[in-house]
């Protein structure tokens, strides 16, 4: 049997909210990245701050080091608003396909109820016509 409009959008439709959490998922990952690369900035900071001999010798290293994560967090900024972006255009996708589904259903549904007055007005009419 053929499915219905509504049923072939209503697949679309949670298809498309997967996509949504995907892209979700995808965002929340690169924002944990961006959390962890923070740290690494506050610590590396806390070591070119410090007074401990040790790590004065390694200053160089450290701004170097504080240089590509820099680097790194604008990468990842550019990536989150890039997922950030991609999300809402997933559930936008979702939303409009779900309104496309809704209407579909009331066009069906209206539809059936059309048939069902034609079916009632029929068996008047032969019914009518086989009292005669």
């Amino acid at each position: 049997m053929e499915k219905s409009r509504s049923e072939k959008l209503k697949r679309l439709v949670a298809v498309q909210r997967h996509l949504e959490k995907m892209a979700e998922i995808d965002l929340a990952g690169t924002t944990r990245q961006r959390q962890e690369v923070a740290e690494s900035m506050d610590a590396v900071v806390d070591a070119i701050n410090s007074l401990d001999p040790v790590h004065r010798s390694f200053s160089r290293i450290y701004s170097g080091q504080f240089s590509r994560l820099q680097q790194t967090d604008q990468m990842l900024a550019n990536v989150q608003q890039m997922h950030e972006m991609r999300v809402v255009r997933e559930r936008t996708k979702g939303d409009r396909t779900e309104d496309r589904m809704h209407e579909a259903r009331e066009a069906e549904d209206r539809e059936a109820a059309d048939t069902s007055i034609y079916d009632l007005i029929d068996q008047h009419v032969a019914y009518k016509q086989s009292d005669d």
